[in-house]
């Protein structure tokens, strides 16, 4: 079932390349509709791993979140796709970017949180070499 998973997060991820052309702010905040996601549901302000993340409300779900390290830096587009959706057929095209550069790419199961409750997967794609280790802690 994972690599099931795995695979249609890797189509996911695919589908949402093309639309690159739509960037964020490279530096916290982004412009609105862009909402810090600590003040939309209880959780921290940092995530390790993810870093400070903001998100239009509208694209829940899916995202994208747009993660952003210590200095306010944006370092990370993520997606968090619900497994049960994913197993439903729902597609989710034409995903925004935060930015035209991803160097890597991580994707793994998260059992739910406050805002995604329900399990679901992480697309992280990363925008510059050093931007996972930064994220880190």
């Amino acid at each position: 079932m994972l690599r099931s998973i795995t695979s249609l997060a890797a189509a996911l991820l695919l589908g949402a390349l093309p639309a690159a052309a739509q960037t964020a702010a490279e530096t916290a905040p982004p412009e609105a509709p862009f909402a810090k996601v600590s003040e939309l549901v209880t959780l921290p302000d940092f995530l390790p791993g993810l870093g400070t993340l903001y998100v239009d409300p509208a694209s829940l779900p899916a995202g994208p979140f747009l993660g952003y390290d210590h200095d306010g830096k944006l370092s990370a587009t993520i997606y968090m796709t619900p497994i049960e959706d994913l197993q439903d057929g729902t597609a989710y095209d034409d995903l925004a970017v935060g930015s035209n550069t991803v160097t890597s790419v991580d994707v793994y199961y998260n059992a739910g949180h406050p805002g995604v409750e329900k399990p679901h997967v992480h697309v992280v794609l990363y925008h510059d070499a050093e931007a996972k280790a930064r994220l880190a802690e």
